[in-house]
């Protein structure tokens, strides 16, 4: 079947170019993986807040395991004395997949 919309790059986990712009609207309107994910550029972004640095050090251990376990591997910063962000993104595919979305969703459970 031919068509007169370009053929595009996809990303592994992506159906079809309006399944992830339709995924990335809402990322950035709250309703995707929890309202405290945004969007950044070719990322989503959520930072957490811990009572103190133990607390915030084992949250990312607990990150690193799940991280570990799906085999996709977030930016996490820890900066203050107990605060975390995680950055997702598919960076061999340059931008968001599934991939990013279903972690983000393990994560939001820690």
């Amino acid at each position: 079947m031919t068509g007169s919309m370009p053929s595009a790059r996809r990303s592994r986990g992506e159906v079809d170019g309006y399944a992830s712009l339709k995924r990335t609207t809402l990322v950035e309107m709250g309703e995707v993986t929890g309202a405290d994910w945004r969007r950044e550029g070719a990322t989503i972004v959520r930072d957490f807040e811990r009572d103190d640095f133990v607390a915030a050090i084992a949250f990312v251990n607990r990150v690193a395991e799940a991280a570990e376990s799906a085999n996709h591997h977030p930016d996490i910063l820890i900066h203050g004395w107990n605060r975390v962000r995680v950055t997702l993104s598919t960076h061999s595919e340059g931008g968001l997949t599934d991939r990013d979305f279903d972690l983000a969703g393990v994560i939001d459970g820690l």
